[in-house]
């Protein structure tokens, strides 16, 4: 695969399906788990699908009639990659900037500083 690149939100909706199952997914897993509840029509989520496949983060298979979908990148190094994006783009790519965002939103509860904290200390071990 190329340079990975961001996904728009419902393709992104779709990996999380493809994350969540054990492969070979199907059109009508992703219909039954999560295009259904958006009010997809079929079609919709086969496009999202061949999307997923020209990005590189499927690949597919015709077996009879049916089309299956096999993860090609796994759901942790695009998080990481997200994460990676969103910290240089918000945040100049510093993490204490994002904290004390969030410290300053009153968005860190006190399980995440207590869970913070003791991140730090092990880290300084």
């Amino acid at each position: 695969m190329e340079k990975m690149k961001k996904l728009p939100d419902a393709e992104f909706d779709i990996m999380e399906v493809v994350w969540a199952n054990e492969p070979p997914i199907t059109a009508n897993i992703v219909m039954k788990q999560h295009g259904n509840n958006e009010g997809w029509k079929v079609q919709t989520a086969i496009t999202l699908l061949l999307r997923l496949v020209e990005r590189g983060f499927l690949r597919t298979e015709k077996i009879g009639k049916e089309r299956t979908y096999y993860p090609l990148v796994n759901r942790e190094d695009y998080l990481k990659f997200e994460t990676g994006n969103f910290l240089n783009q918000f945040h100049n790519n510093s993490f204490l900037n994002l904290v004390t965002t969030m410290y300053n939103n009153d968005a860190l509860t006190d399980e995440d500083i207590n869970g913070l904290r003791k991140l730090l200390n092990s880290r300084g071990e």
